[in-house]
């Protein structure tokens, strides 16, 4: 825990393509389980008879795992080597993986993903502290382009994948199909890819990240089961422990540095880098409000619409391939525009999901009656609709999340670049399940209870409202 200088010689190595190649594994295998898991929700709740809370912790505990252990995770690469680090992630997330595949209840599951989100904190910093550590100039560009870019086509083939390995085979196969994947790459690792370490000794903040682990995973089973359960005495007794392990998270952030300790939770550079103080809790909200959409359209399509898993993942495709199209627009707009890109991107977001609002609560009954054999011309405008609507909900998100990041960071020290984007991903990811465990979980409550248009409708409101409200917050974050 204890920091202290000792220098370390690491000249950069070379990589060549199949080494990048290798390292991109990392980033789109963490991207596809948390997409392709959503198509495959309504068939694991039949087959295991999960309940709707168990459905949003299997999403959110992945995602819980990734997000306390990902600063952890890379602070140990830079200091026991990132390759082997790396190795040990992959390895982790392939053994975890099958054992997701093989989950004979529930709670098996659920344990496997959570220690699927821990080998993936591990896995993931590796790839772009290697990139920043062996490699210069262009090169180094076009492999953080081709990083970004993985998490981007995770998204689409997740859906995809997901939905036609459901149809096709089992739930299972979308947790299996990790392993072939990922011992192709370990057998790759060592002659692809080069060792790198940092030169100076950080530390690892342990008890900063259990107090973390503590607060977030109290508060994260609060929030999935009090809905649904109507909380019970237990869900408040979590939701105190939540409370106070934050409360001893916080002080123990601010006395760190005095002991000697860099904090999980870097508390003089969020209060001293503007950016950071505002631009976390507007990312923050953007997340928990994307993590919301993505897990209730899944079931709405399914459970609702009665679409099979294949047509769901096809259904959503459209937020994903706008979104792609729409990242790689991003840089040139940034630069034109500035800070009215962010703007522009929640307005084109909340616009989407107003449309797909509108779709659901006044054209339900068309939706439901459509047979692919003959789908009639009032129909087919009712879907060209929703696409749209879709489109532009992830076009939308493109240009939140590529404005978003940059803004956050904008203020940052070039000092503590490596800190900030830890924080960064982490805020990302705990949004992400808190989303999935809060709103999704009382999406689904009012589901079970009212009907899924109710409950998707009910929803809607809320994720529509909620993106509209970021908009006065956005005009006041720095220009990215």
């Amino acid at each position: 825990m204890t920091t202290a200088t000792a220098p370390r010689t690491q000249a950069p190595d070379t990589i060549r393509a199949g080494g990048i190649l290798v390292l991109l594994v990392g980033p789109f295998l963490a991207g596809l389980d948390f997409f392709i898991v959503n198509v495959a929700l309504p068939t694991i709740r039949r087959d295991l008879g999960a309940s709707p809370a168990a459905l949003g912790l299997v999403v959110a505990g992945y995602g819980t795992a990734y997000a306390v252990l990902l600063v952890l995770g890379g602070r140990l690469g830079d200091e026991y080597g990132r390759r082997r680090l790396f190795v040990v992630g992959l390895a982790a997330f392939t053994v975890t993986s099958l054992a997701a595949g093989l989950a004979p209840t529930t709670g098996v599951l659920l344990a496997a993903r959570i220690m699927q989100g821990a080998s993936a904190a591990l896995m993931v910093p590796q790839t772009l502290a290697t990139f920043r550590a062996v490699m210069t100039g262009t090169a180094r560009g076009r492999a953080v382009a081709l990083y970004t870019a993985a998490g981007g086509v995770s998204s689409i083939v997740g859906q995809l994948l997901g939905g036609l390995l459901v149809s096709t085979l089992s739930w299972r196969a979308v947790f299996l199909v990790n392993v072939p994947v990922g011992l192709v790459a370990l057998l790759s690792v060592r002659r692809a890819v080069p060792r790198s370490r940092s030169a100076v000794r950080v530390g690892a903040d342990v008890r900063g990240t259990v107090a973390f682990a503590v607060a977030l995973g109290a508060l994260l089973v609060a929030l999935a089961e009090g809905p649904a359960s109507g909380w019970p005495w237990w869900t408040w007794i979590a939701l105190g422990v939540s409370v106070v392990a934050g409360v001893v998270l916080v002080r123990w952030s601010v006395v760190a540095p005095c002991r000697g300790v860099s904090p999980f939770l870097p508390v003089d550079l969020i209060r001293g880098a503007t950016s950071m103080r505002r631009g976390l809790p507007t990312l923050v909200v953007f997340f928990v409000l994307f993590g919301t959409f993505m897990f209730a359209f899944s079931i709405v399509a399914q459970d609702g619409l009665r679409l099979g898993p294949l047509a769901a993942g096809v259904a959503i495709s459209p937020v994903m391939i706008a979104y792609v199209v729409s990242s790689a627009r991003v840089p040139a707009l940034l630069a034109r525009s500035g800070r009215a890109v962010l703007v522009g991107g929640l307005v084109v977001e909340a616009a989407g999901l107003a449309v797909v609002l509108a779709v659901l609560a006044w054209g339900w009954r068309t939706l439901v009656a459509i047979d692919p054999s003959g789908v009639r011309p009032g129909q087919v405008v009712l879907l060209v609709v929703l696409g749209v609507g879709l489109a532009l909900v992830g076009c939308g998100q493109a240009l939140g999340v590529g404005c978003l990041f940059r803004s956050v960071l904008s203020e940052v020290p070039e000092a503590s670049a490596g800190v900030g984007g830890g924080v960064l991903v982490s805020a990302q990811q705990t949004a992400i399940a808190l989303g999935v465990a809060g709103l999704g979980s009382c999406f689904s409550a009012v589901a079970g209870g009212a009907g899924v248009q109710t409950g998707a409708v009910v929803i809607g409101v809320v994720l529509v409202v909620g993106t509209a409200a970021l908009v006065p917050q956005a005009l006041r974050l720095p220009a990215p």
